[in-house]
């Protein structure tokens, strides 16, 4: 295995449109272990654009809130790096969108 690339966990059958290819690119990143998304629910407030914020620690990684529309998902994210290091591979996916 010449590029070792991280799991996407895929255990919902509903994600907003857009997030799993998102998902799979950041598995791709250097670090990045296991991507789970989680929960998805309603909002409030309107995210014009797919934004991917980083939450909280958890035990071995973060919790990502993911954001399109009136739409939040959760997203779990296993990884060492640290939380800027994390931000630097999110923006990474994002500019190769």
């Amino acid at each position: 295995m010449s590029n070792p690339s991280g799991r996407l966990v895929l255990n919902h059958s509903t994600h907003i449109p857009g997030l799993i290819p998102l998902l799979e690119r950041l598995t791709h990143q250097a670090g990045i272990q296991t991507v789970t998304p989680g929960v998805i629910g309603p909002v409030r407030s309107h995210a014009p654009k797919m934004v991917l914020k980083i939450s909280v620690p958890i035990r071995g990684g973060f919790k990502v809130i993911a954001r399109q529309g009136k739409t939040v998902q959760e997203v779990f994210i296993l990884t060492p790096l640290p939380q800027e290091e994390l931000e630097a591979a999110i923006a990474q996916v994002f500019k190769r969108r």
